[in-house]
């Protein structure tokens, strides 16, 4: 059975850093990209970043270049978002999600096919 499960979330401080993981059991996952995406209440879903199946390659989302940093150890089977900088506008639901059939980051939701369920990281003034 395919799953993708995040941890890593939390409540912190304006300013401060959490790092999300996403542990993955996807047979094909060292094949394809993964992303992270993120949905405040009452908002809609939102890219955040991406990574390349090989882990060479990002894509941003502006707001978060420069504080965030998504990486993967494919050996592991895990995927990452290191998250520094933390702002009250932060506060959302965290999703990863993998592709099936893209090699490169991508900030299309329509090009990933599977998705954890989500962790929360609430950033306080």
């Amino acid at each position: 059975q395919v799953q993708l499960v995040e941890s890593g979330g939390g409540l912190v401080e304006t300013g401060g850093s959490l790092r999300l993981s996403c542990a993955a059991s996807i047979y094909t996952f060292g094949s394809y990209a993964m992303a992270w995406f993120r949905q405040a209440p009452g908002k809609a879903r939102q890219f955040v970043g991406s990574v390349d199946h090989s882990g060479t390659k990002t894509l941003y989302e502006d707001s978060v270049k420069g504080r965030f940093t998504v990486s993967r150890d494919n050996g592991k089977m895990i995927a990452y978002l290191q998250m520094e900088e933390l702002r009250p506008e932060d506060t959302a639901v965290y999703y990863c999600t993998s592709s099936t059939g893209i090699w490169d980051p991508s900030a299309n939701g329509n090009e990933y096919e599977w998705w954890g369920q989500g962790t929360q990281v609430t950033v306080s003034p």
